[in-house]
């Protein structure tokens, strides 16, 4: 490891929140001002998940100050930042509060100058894996602090992943459906507020409206064996957007081949691939 590189501890960033939003930096000590990387997790995620600690120690050699962050409902807290003490607030989250989020996150790393290192306010990338990727793809659309864009194994589309027919009924009915957690086997509750919000504000959550009206420069990368989202979603961005990058990681599962917990000091070789792309991708000048 770096003699000069930065894990920060977990800091909260409170920005007109009730709900605080945990986070933490990965950077290297540097006299000049340096792009800053915001990585945004997916649906049952969290920041310091599986080997996401390794790709911000990867963008912080490469230059980067890397910041992650919990969405603020996402079921943890700033005592237990890792899997979900708080299954209310994870049943209460949507997709307006996720955008407020990240969009409370740009806003601190543009103004907070006591917590962040030198930033360069003009050269600022989001990463959104999985449902994280629909998030970071509808921000950077409305962001003009957003310069470049990436997507891992990101969705295509948010109406798909709801209920239909009986389901959406029996949703409807009972207020709240659940979703069982394989690994932590929690039973995770979902209200219906998260449909409400989603109707309520479907044509803003148009995935595939914002990367086809999409200014910023931007990467897609997914893999050829990913087992959650389909490769053709990622197919589908790229069509959706003429300017985009399509990048097909061989062998590459949803996580590119990690898990959580992730014991190894280094990335799998697929999540490296996914690294080493992305950050060739944002240092291109061109």
């Amino acid at each position: 490891m770096s003699k000069n590189l930065i894990q920060s501890d977990n800091f909260i960033i409170n920005y007109n929140k009730d709900k605080p939003i945990v986070a933490d930096l990965t950077y290297t000590k540097q006299n000049e001002a340096q792009p800053l990387v915001i990585f945004c997790h997916g649906y049952k995620g969290y920041k310091d998940w599986g080997a996401w600690h390794l790709t911000a120690k990867a963008f912080a050699e490469a230059g980067f100050v890397f910041l992650k962050f919990n969405f603020s409902h996402n079921g943890g807290t700033f005592e237990n930042p890792i899997d979900f003490p708080d299954l209310e607030a994870f049943g209460n989250d949507n997709f307006s509060k996720q955008m407020q989020d990240l969009e409370s996150v740009i806003a601190f790393a543009v103004n907070d100058k006591n917590k962040m290192p030198k930033i360069n306010p003009n050269d600022i990338s989001l990463i959104g894996h999985s449902r994280g990727g629909g998030i970071t793809c509808l921000t950077a659309y409305e962001n003009d602090n957003v310069s470049k864009l990436i997507t891992w194994a990101g969705v295509s589309d948010y109406k798909s992943r709801f209920p239909e027919g009986e389901k959406l009924k029996q949703w409807k009915n009972e207020g709240v459906y659940y979703v069982k957690n394989g690994r932590t086997k929690q039973d995770m509750p979902h209200y219906i507020q998260f449909y409400a919000d989603f109707l309520a504000h479907r044509e803003r959550f148009d995935i595939q409206h914002a990367v086809k009206n999409l200014d910023t420069p931007y990467l897609i990368i997914h893999g050829e064996e990913d087992e959650t989202v389909p490769v053709e979603e990622a197919k589908s961005l790229n069509a959706c957007c003429k300017h985009a990058q399509l990048m097909l990681v061989p062998n590459a599962t949803h996580t590119f081949n990690t898990k959580q917990p992730w014991y190894k000091n280094e990335l799998s070789e697929q999540l490296k691939r996914t690294t080493d792309l992305s950050i060739q991708f944002l240092k291109d000048k061109s």
